[in-house]
């Protein structure tokens, strides 16, 4: 199994395992999202230390081993991307299953179990249509940045409210939307797989300054992003530039 081929047969089976706790557990609120995240981190931690054992691997929900720094090979996971829609009963959430080599992005896939889909690396959507005459933003449902807002109103853009960060990466990937800007606050999990599949769908995705994404730092904090149509990219980032 490749690397890819790895990532999507993980990301799905965590998709469906959260789907089943779900309906079954018997659970809400807060208690749903504590046993989806631990159960689904279980899963994803397992089945990674099976196939790789010698690869590291850095997850949300898990204690972070420093010792990862030094190695070439990252796996960097989300097990429930958006706990909150999960557990109130929101489609607008992901697992993440990313992989950095080098502190790169290199692959890695998206479950969106509501979408019945893996947006993975190795598997992307045909082209893209031609570019809207209006560009379309995604932004959070409940805690929007003020950037994403102000880079809208200068571009005349339609803002689009959705969940989790993969959930609006992937709308991006797929045509749905053109731009998603984040910027606030966010950790290497949050976003590594979206930006690995978005980056092999052709698209761009970098810091809102432009420069590139870096992975497996010591610090896991990676407070902002960008992921756009390309051709779009350098207006964007100058729109930003101005805000």
């Amino acid at each position: 199994m490749t690397d890819a081929e790895l990532a999507r047969s993980v990301a799905l089976e965590a998709g469906h395992l959260l789907e089943a706790i779900r309906a079954s557990s018997g659970l809400d609120g807060a208690a749903l999202g504590k046993k989806g995240d631990r159960d689904a981190n279980t899963l994803i931690l397992d089945r990674l230390r099976a196939a790789r054992p010698n690869d590291f691997i850095l997850s949300e929900e898990s204690v972070d081993d420093r010792a990862r720094c030094a190695a070439e090979r990252v796996w960097i996971v989300d097990p429930l991307d958006g706990t909150r829609e999960y557990a109130s009963g929101s489609d607008e959430w992901a697992v993440h299953i990313g992989l950095a080599i080098g502190r790169r992005p290199a692959l890695g896939a998206v479950a969106v179990p509501a979408l019945g889909r893996v947006f993975a690396t190795d598997d992307l959507p045909p082209k893209h249509p031609p570019c809207p005459a209006g560009l379309r933003v995604v932004v959070s449902r409940s805690r929007a940045p003020d950037i994403a807002r102000c880079v809208g109103d200068r571009l005349g853009a339609i803002m689009i409210p959705m969940g989790s960060a993969g959930a609006k990466a992937m709308a991006v990937v797929e045509g749905r939307a053109d731009v998603y800007l984040h910027d606030g606050g966010q950790y290497e999990w949050d976003n590594c797989a979206p930006a690995a599949v978005a980056l092999a769908a052709g698209l761009h995705a970098s810091r809102i300054d432009g420069s590139p994404l870096v992975y497996n730092c010591e610090n896991p904090l990676l407070p902002d992003l960008l992921i756009c149509r390309r051709e779009v990219a350098a207006t964007v980032l100058e729109a930003i530039a101005l805000a």
